[in-house]
């Protein structure tokens, strides 16, 4: 059986409904911002590409230099046999630094010689699909959890490392630091098995600014 997904809106519904009733802080921001549009999306290789690409940079900046790359190849269509054979120097006058070329080509490297088989990832459970994504230079827990969310759609990921939610958890729950691994891990254990949904809504709240 292939894993859950928030694919289905129905996934989402039931994560909504178990964070109400299991964890009275985030209870009145999901009854004030009601159900999220959302939906996964993306190819998986095109969505490792551009988290590579947006890795330490602000959205204004990743998304210019992903739009540089991407305008480099016919139909703007990011593939691993194109960007393998892309020169180095055509990528960093894209705007891609040179850590971030190694990244690439070791990436499709990998896939297009199918030492990493991405469509495989698509039922594969979440720790293998962390692990395999791991074994490629450059692309660490935290890419493979935003592919796994925002590509994939699984609905219990959570993103201990990310900076906004770290902030958001902060101002949400009151802590007087940012949450380590730890903490984040005893607030998130109230959303299981449907962490990304609270993790969704950490996001929005941060995104939308006041109390939440």
């Amino acid at each position: 059986m292939p894993p859950s997904s928030l694919a289905d809106r129905r996934t989402f519904e039931a994560g909504f409904a178990h964070i109400k009733a299991n964890d009275p802080v985030m209870r009145p921001i999901l009854e004030r911002r009601g159900l999220l549009e959302f939906a996964p999306r993306g190819e998986l290789f095109e969505s490792l590409v551009e988290s590579i690409l947006s890795q330490q940079l602000a959205g204004a900046a990743a998304d210019a230099i992903i739009t540089k790359v991407r305008a480099i190849y016919p139909r703007r269509r990011l593939s691993a046999k194109s960007l393998a054979a892309t020169p180095p120097s055509r990528l960093r006058r894209a705007g891609v630094s040179p850590q971030k070329v190694s990244y690439l080509k070791d990436l499709s490297s990998r896939v297009a010689k199918r030492r990493l088989v991405l469509e495989s990832l698509r039922e594969a459970p979440d720790e293998t699909v962390i692990e395999r994504l791991d074994e490629v230079r450059g692309v660490g827990p935290w890419t493979a959890q935003m592919v796994l969310i925002f590509t994939l759609g699984r609905p219990d990921v959570l993103p201990v490392d990310d900076d906004g939610i770290k902030a958001s958890a902060q101002r949400v729950y009151g802590l007087k630091a940012l949450p380590g691994k730890a903490a984040l891990e005893a607030i998130g254990a109230k959303w299981r098995p449907y962490r990304t949904v609270g993790s969704l809504y950490l996001w929005h709240a941060k995104d939308a600014g006041g109390p939440g």
